[in-house]
């Protein structure tokens, strides 16, 4: 199979007059457990669904390796990225602990919160739940409301007073972004709730404070946050649960549950990113996420045939969307280009 079109490198030319790209080693290294030593591999060993150790024995720069720093500095934009293959226990990171926003990044824990409270009885996901567009900002209690103009999801505005079961709300949240199906979960589920879940979970800088939109918040500073690494690490446990390798964090969830979730995330709209970048057919579970010079991707990549990898890559600073999102799909036809391709070659 061959990668879907698109831009080569000259479309994605490297910005050298930034002050983070001054140091090449600092700005583009991939890290060994933090510290950025220039093109590195972290091997990952799983000893079980919970515990993780690092493997420094590995030399040399790998072809993964290789293609994440190459395509990555091609993008003029800051860009961190992590990567997690599944079936040989291998990571790879680019500024994996760099915080930036996480614009809709963020509904992925909440899908999982969701999920996971259901599995314990707390709630059912066939519970309805009454739409309305009021929320109070956990800056200073005022009310505020969301637009449609600024929704990607459009539909539940026209459904105000009306109640869908939280199972269609949060397949709103992810398939089409529904920033108004996204508050509305988090009330239910609880932001802090959340929280715990990530830091229980090896994802602690996935920091989900509140709902979408909320502007006292955010001119107080209060977003909502994430790395690389912890990005990376959602996707991960979801995928490695629906392998039954269930993290105990989020039990009782079952392999059934979880697939349920990337049946979901695979059912995603926003297929310009890592879904761009991999050969047709491939499947893909995603969720993307930007916002003004931010631009977000991770997936759960399924290559035929083998366990699939995690991929995650964020930028910074780019106000193209467009030419932020061509970069991250160069990314990912990179990495399946180093992984999969040549052993399909061979």
């Amino acid at each position: 199979m061959s990668p879907r079109r698109i831009d080569g490198p000259d479309s994605v030319a490297l910005t050298r007059d930034r002050p983070e790209t001054a140091g090449r080693g600092s700005a583009w290294g991939v890290d060994v457990t933090r510290a950025r030593l220039g093109l590195a591999l972290v091997v990952v060993a799983s000893l079980s669904s919970g515990c993780m150790r690092a493997d420094r024995g590995s030399e040399g720069a790998p072809a993964v390796v290789r293609a994440i720093g190459s395509a990555a500095a091609r993008i003029p934009a800051e860009v961190a990225v992590g990567f997690v293959d599944l079936e040989t226990g291998e990571a790879a990171y680019l500024k994996p602990d760099v915080i930036m926003h996480a614009a809709s990044t963020m509904k992925v824990p909440v899908l999982l919160e969701l999920f996971r409270q259901a599995a314990t009885g707390e709630r059912s996901l066939n519970e309805p739940i009454e739409i309305r567009n009021s929320f109070t900002s956990i800056a200073d209690g005022s009310a505020y409301s969301l637009t449609p103009e600024d929704d990607s999801e459009t539909d539940l505005y026209d459904r105000i007073g009306e109640a869908l079961p939280m199972r269609e709300l949060a397949r709103r949240m992810i398939v089409r972004s529904s920033n108004l199906a996204t508050n509305l979960l988090i009330e239910e589920v609880g932001a802090a709730r959340v929280r715990e879940t990530m830091a229980a979970i090896g994802a602690g800088d996935m920091n989900v404070l509140r709902g979408v939109e909320d502007i006292p918040a955010f001119e107080a500073g209060l977003s909502n946050t994430t790395s690389a690494r912890a990005l990376t690490r959602v996707m991960e446990v979801i995928a490695r649960c629906e392998r039954g390798e269930v993290h105990d964090a989020i039990e009782p969830l079952t392999a059934a549950d979880c697939a349920a979730m990337t049946g979901i995330l695979t059912d995603q709209e926003f297929v310009e990113q890592i879904p761009a970048g991999l050969p047709e057919g491939v499947r893909v579970a995603n969720k993307t996420g930007w916002i003004t010079g931010i631009t977000h991707d991770a997936a759960i990549v399924y290559p035929e045939g083998r366990a699939p990898y995690v991929l995650t890559v964020m930028t910074r600073g780019m106000e193209d969307h467009e030419v932020a999102s061509r970069g991250i799909a160069s990314v990912s036809a990179a990495v399946w280009d180093s992984l999969i391709e040549p052993s399909s070659r061979r």
